[in-house]
């Protein structure tokens, strides 16, 4: 018996060395500053060391040369996680032109000043007009909520959006995003290695969703959230407490634990604490079935019906040509949206 756990115990510390390992190598990858060629260096000793270890864990090794690499690797783990916890996040940097501006937030009574608002004109990914707005709004005539999911990865994984209607036709998307340098491109892996900071958009629906519906080609839905006023006034505020809390205090964006689903669910259940953890919340491209359990999407409709009826792509694609209001344009046809919001 003693020698079964002697073995077990070596094999639950290989496996947790062959864990941490991996870990190690992926961080180096994304993080260590310098020329690739002394990244991979570094890799490739750390990755060979962890590698000895969990050979000699599986006896594939003498005890002394195991005392040896278990002694080293302790010592070069330490030095790994020392290392990681010096990087900070920071506002700091020279950031790509869409994410270049950090919404401010200034809240007046019922009046909202909101500064940098993006409002860019897209003609294409890459190709657009650079556009920073300061708007005000006034949450007596705050009206609405919709959420957005946009499909960039398959049915698993989507961008998640809240848009606010107000009297009028006026809407403001929030946004939680990455917030890219110049020279970057997202990647998902890297989000979970502190590649990137986080930044709140605040932006004009031509701007952010048709974006991803008509220059990214993404498939993009819209529902409409069965919210009182009280609450979307609620949530409103909270994405302007959070937008002004990362102002002051830069974050990581986590693609596990901090992304663009986990804050619309955190700063709703400031509103309802009782909101259930739930797997969907991390396959993003389920959240909206996930509302819709909760009851949280238009009632009377099957799922398959809100979804087809919300998607928006064939509607933003016709607005470019007709000239048509953008945001009018999409809610055609999308359950519960009254007709005074959809004819001009």
């Amino acid at each position: 018996m003693h020698i079964v756990l002697r073995a077990l115990a070596g094999l639950a510390i290989g496996f947790v060395v062959l864990l941490l390992t991996v870990w190690g190598a992926l961080a180096l990858w994304h993080q260590m500053p310098g020329p690739s060629v002394v990244r991979w260096f570094v890799i490739a000793m750390w990755s060979t060391l962890g590698v000895t270890v969990v050979l000699s864990r599986a006896g594939l090794l003498g005890r002394r040369n195991r005392n040896i690499a278990g002694f080293a690797f302790v010592i070069a783990a330490a030095s790994l996680l020392m290392w990681w916890g010096t990087l900070q996040p920071s506002h700091q940097r020279v950031w790509a032109d869409d994410v270049a501006q950090l919404l401010e937030a200034r809240i007046d009574g019922n009046h909202v000043h909101l500064n940098n608002v993006r409002n860019f004109q897209w003609r294409s990914e890459t190709d657009y007009t650079p556009q920073w707005e300061s708007r005000t709004y006034d949450l007596d005539r705050l009206r609405s909520a919709d959420l957005v999911l946009s499909y960039w990865m398959g049915p698993h994984i989507a961008h998640t959006l809240v848009s606010f209607g107000f009297d009028g036709g006026e809407r403001v998307v929030f946004s939680l995003e990455i917030r890219k340098e110049r020279h970057e491109s997202f990647s998902a892996v890297g989000g979970f290695f502190r590649q990137f900071e986080q930044i709140l958009v605040a932006a004009d629906e031509r701007d952010i969703v048709r974006t991803r519906s008509n220059a990214r080609g993404e498939d993009v839905y819209l529902y409409r959230l069965q919210m009182n006023q009280a609450s979307a006034r609620a949530l409103f505020l909270e994405y302007l407490n959070a937008a002004n809390e990362l102002r002051q205090k830069p974050r990581f964006y986590n693609t596990l634990t901090s992304n663009c689903t986990t804050i619309v669910f955190e700063l709703a259940r400031v509103i309802a604490p009782a909101l259930p953890m739930d797997y969907r919340l991390l396959l993003s491209g389920y959240f909206a079935r996930y509302v819709y359990d909760l009851h949280g999407l238009t009632p009377g409709y099957r799922y398959d019906e809100l979804q087809a009826l919300g998607h928006i792509n064939e509607r933003a694609l016709a607005s470019d040509v007709s000239e048509d209001d953008f945001s009018m344009s999409i809610r055609q046809g999308v359950p519960g949206i009254p007709a005074n919001e959809v004819n001009p």
